[in-house]
């Protein structure tokens, strides 16, 4: 089951969903639109080794856009600062943005109960393609979780992306043990 539009507002009221900013014309039926941030980030390296950890380049989005290129891996933020203590969210990207050739992650589209953070983006394109800071970006929905959480993200003692950021972030697998 997705929360309805009703059904947000009543859980941002209750403090258990935080977006930051809110604006309600972001508010869909079933869904919360996110835009792009401003900064972008890219690997240093091209060939990334999944036990080592990989540094990235940030770079700002300039006020004429930037062009996205074919086979490149880029690291893109949400503007929102989202907070989600009940229910699980998922991130998925426009249709608008689709249509344009975009995927705005490869796997990380679910979030965890607890999860308090912009979203990291992993995004890629088919064809170039020029994005701006501030433009819709995805689309944030929300399932309610059945039963207790014992272990929420925020507070696992081997969660990566806790720190509160406005840039990109970077892997962190070299942090597993395997």
């Amino acid at each position: 089951m997705i929360l309805s539009d009703a059904r947000i507002l009543e859980e941002i009221e209750k403090g258990t969903i935080v977006i930051e900013p809110f604006d309600r014309k972001n508010l869909g039926s079933n869904s919360y639109d996110v835009h792009l941030g401003k900064y972008l980030a890219v690997y240093n390296d091209t060939t990334l080794d999944a036990k080592k950890h990989n540094t990235i380049s940030h770079f700002e989005i300039p006020a004429d856009g930037y062009v996205l290129q074919p086979n490149m891996l880029y690291l893109g933020v949400t503007l929102e600062y989202t907070e989600t203590h009940a229910h699980v969210p998922f991130l998925e990207g426009k249709s608008s943005t689709g249509r344009l050739g975009i995927d705005i992650h490869a796997t990380a589209g679910k979030g965890d109960v607890g999860f308090c953070n912009a979203w990291t983006l992993e995004i890629s394109c088919v064809q170039p393609v020029r994005v701006y800071a501030g433009m819709p970006i995805g689309q944030l929905i929300y399932f309610p979780v059945e039963g207790e959480v014992v272990n929420k993200y925020n507070s696992k003692s081997n969660a990566k992306y806790t720190g509160r950021t406005d840039k990109p972030v970077e892997s962190m697998m070299w942090k597993n043990s395997f």
